[in-house]
């Protein structure tokens, strides 16, 4: 299944422009807010979503225990989730969010790591309204359905593998977070936290990644933004941010482009927590 799909074919799929719907399908709202924003993403979707669609609380695809925020679930914690929201190992499944965040992307990558293709919606639900297309404010109904996960380990890294890295540079670190927290120039957004970056990484804010309208850009653009940021594209890359959200972005326009890559899901707030590990400031 392709990467992205657009508002009109998800719209097809919905039956919204006449014909059957796609039984099969299954969309789900993603969208994921920094606290300090004040928004409210459950409270959004009440609000309108897309017909049909059903809410993500992120709370509910993380590891509770790992005392981080969004820790990659077990493969059975995301299985028996995705079951309840109804997704099966044959349904299609189209992503969507209305996150400054572009949150989406990290569902896109829990399912991945999980080993099943799915879709996020280019433009998310901004675009969506903006072509003022029908929303929805109640619930929909659903039946729990099985969905067998798939682990890929290969996609993640860990701080040990980091560490080992800054080392080695076997890897090339490209970090998502805005360059005032990247160069440690601003403030972090977690109390007590340092500012700055891992050793060698490179900074991609994912700003840089979309059009004005919240759409990807294409896969030129996508290969420039990389390369500008100093990464070469034949050589291996992690991602990173700074809780293993926006990195997820990155992950996704690699994917875009053919080129595998793997996440640091502890990202800056595990590595920024340890006193141990080297920090640097200043640009890339």
């Amino acid at each position: 299944m392709a990467q992205l799909v657009s508002t009109e074919w998800l719209a097809g799929r919905l039956g919204l422009a006449g014909g059957g719907g796609d039984p099969g399908l299954v969309v789900l709202d993603a969208s994921y807010h920094l606290a300090d924003t004040g928004r409210d993403a459950a409270a959004e979707y009440s609000a309108g979503h897309i017909p049909g669609a059903r809410f993500v609380d992120f709370a509910t695809i993380a590891a509770a225990s790992s005392g981080l925020d969004n820790t990659v679930p077990t493969a059975a914690q995301f299985g028996a989730r995705m079951g309840e929201l109804g997704v099966g190992d044959e349904s299609t499944v189209v992503l969507y969010d209305d996150s400054a965040l572009h949150s989406a992307a990290r569902l896109w990558f829990l399912f991945r790591l999980f080993g099943k293709d799915v879709a996020v919606l280019d433009g998310g639900l901004a675009k969506w309204k903006a072509e003022g297309r029908p929303e929805q404010h109640e619930a929909p109904a659903w039946q729990p359905a099985t969905f067998t996960p798939r682990e890929d380990k290969g996609l993640l890294r860990d701080k040990a593998d980091m560490l080992a890295n800054v080392a080695s540079r076997a890897e090339q670190v490209v970090d998502a977070r805005g360059a005032a927290r990247f160069t440690g120039e601003g403030e972090e957004i977690r109390p007590g936290q340092p500012a700055g970056h891992i050793p060698g990484a490179r900074n991609l804010p994912i700003g840089m990644l979309y059009e004005a309208d919240g759409t990807m850009k294409d896969a030129g653009g996508i290969e420039a933004e990389f390369v500008g940021a100093g990464l070469d594209l034949s050589r291996p890359v992690v991602t990173s941010c700074g809780s293993g959200v926006t990195a997820a972005v990155l992950s996704l326009a690699l994917a875009r482009i053919g080129k595998d890559s793997a996440l640091y899901d502890g990202s800056w707030s595990e590595w920024a927590a340890d006193p141990s590990t080297p920090k640097v400031t200043g640009p890339a």
